[in-house]
């Protein structure tokens, strides 16, 4: 699944390429944003995987705004404008669509940005040897190995990391962590929950369940996330 963000200050705009993503079972929606400070905001607390970004906006252009981010997700221009398309493919756009974009071309669009996730993806994987990592906790550096996390719980700036045996509680966002984490064995199921897959029990309607200290656990299943995760359950299904 790809995770997508629209930014646009053109209602319109928005309307038409979130009618083409309604189309696209392999890409959900995360936020439509009406300028990039909006869009930074978002960036910072949730999984996006792809931006449809206009370039001339208010306070700050699409182009700058590429500029800023660090570990910027795929990019996909949308703009009535063809003068910045070689700025555009300098910073390794995946695409970049004059509008009025038409469906097949935001189809093309959409396929080049899944192969492009892809080999994100797979470029991850065969780096990630890691079975743990550290966080900053009461003053000291604790160890988590990713076999004990039970779930991950997002407070504000904070998470609650609920392991097999206690807790720990660090400063942290859910992004970060949701980065860190290998997507095969963890899943993030709801704005403020990441689930170990190996850890789930059973579903239940709009309930992951979890058994934690001996007694069952509910967590809920937001809409933005259930196609994804009950995809992959699909695929283990018999």
């Amino acid at each position: 699944m790809i995770y997508a963000m629209i930014v646009d200050d053109e209602p319109l705009a928005q309307d038409i390429l979130e009618s083409y993503i309604e189309n696209m079972p392999n890409v959900i929606l995360v936020s439509k944003c009406s300028n990039v400070i909006e869009a930074n905001e978002v960036l910072k607390n949730e999984q996006v995987d792809l931006i449809f970004l206009d370039i001339q906006m208010p306070q700050v252009t699409g182009i700058d705004f590429v500029k800023s981010l660090k570990n910027a997700p795929l990019i996909i221009f949308t703009t009535a404008y063809p003068d910045y398309a070689v700025e555009g493919f300098e910073l390794a756009a995946t695409d970049y669509l004059l509008k009025p974009i038409s469906m097949d071309r935001f189809l093309q669009a959409v396929n080049k940005a899944e192969q492009d996730l892809a080999a994100r993806k797979g470029a991850h994987n065969a780096d990630a040897k890691e079975t743990f990592f550290f966080v900053k906790a009461d003053k000291k550096l604790v160890k988590i190995n990713y076999k004990d996390i039970l779930y991950i719980e997002g407070l504000k700036d904070y998470v609650i990391i609920r392991l097999v045996e206690g807790r720990v509680i660090t400063l942290q966002t859910m992004k970060s962590l949701e980065a860190k984490l290998p997507s095969d064995s963890f899943k993030r199921i709801h704005r403020s929950y990441i689930v170990a897959t190996p850890k789930i029990k059973a579903l239940m309607g709009n309930m992951v369940e979890i058994i934690e200290n001996n007694k069952t656990k509910l967590l809920p299943i937001g809409k933005n996330y259930k196609e994804a995760l009950f995809q992959e359950i699909n695929e283990n299904r018999i």
